[in-house]
């Protein structure tokens, strides 16, 4: 994958399949401490152990289409390629959480990417579900939830300064005309 927002459609591509309803997907960044931790958080059915042990493994996969279980595996060595790691938890009936981290300057970590793009893609593609967005980098956070904007894909993420009050808007979802 060319970028670590591709990573994220891929991850949470497989909560939705599993039944998830409800994603959450936090960036942060902190170039001070020099970081990137994205997480995935879903509350679908949740993973038991003997499936957590193996869902790694590049040749396991819960699909009948394919023989092979890439997505994750493929996260994996991104954040190792970067100093980093990848971890999973999760427990049958309480979803799951992928958490992953790296160095930010770190000369082999991949470009995010759009986030924002890939949550508009997502919302477009399953407005069934409710995704919470949320990009920390270094104190400002920008935050979304469609579940208060339901079949508005125009609305955009808002910005939050360090000390937790609204700034301006970024850029939007989608366009729209006048």
């Amino acid at each position: 994958m060319e970028d670590l927002s591709l990573h994220i459609l891929d991850i949470v591509e497989n909560s939705l399949r599993a039944g998830a309803k409800d994603v959450e997907i936090i960036v942060k960044e902190d170039q001070e401490a020099d970081s990137l931790e994205i997480e995935i958080i879903d509350d679908g059915p949740g993973i038991d152990a003997p499936m957590l042990e193996k869902v790694l493994d590049p040749f396991f996969t819960t699909k009948s289409v394919r023989k092979v279980g890439l997505g994750l595996s493929l996260f994996r060595e991104a954040a190792r390629a970067a100093g980093g790691e990848l971890i999973i938890e999760s427990e049958p009936g309480k979803g799951t959480r992928v958490n992953v981290s790296m160095q930010h300057s770190h000369v082999d970590r991949q470009p995010l990417g759009d986030p924002v793009r890939t949550l508009r893609t997502l919302i477009v593609s399953h407005p069934e579900v409710r995704f919470r967005f949320c990009h920390r980098k270094n104190g400002d956070e920008d935050r979304f939830d469609s579940g208060q904007h339901k079949g508005d894909v125009s609305v955009r993420p808002r910005k939050w300064s360090k000390n937790g009050n609204r700034n301006q808007r970024i850029k939007p979802l989608t366009k729209t005309k006048d």
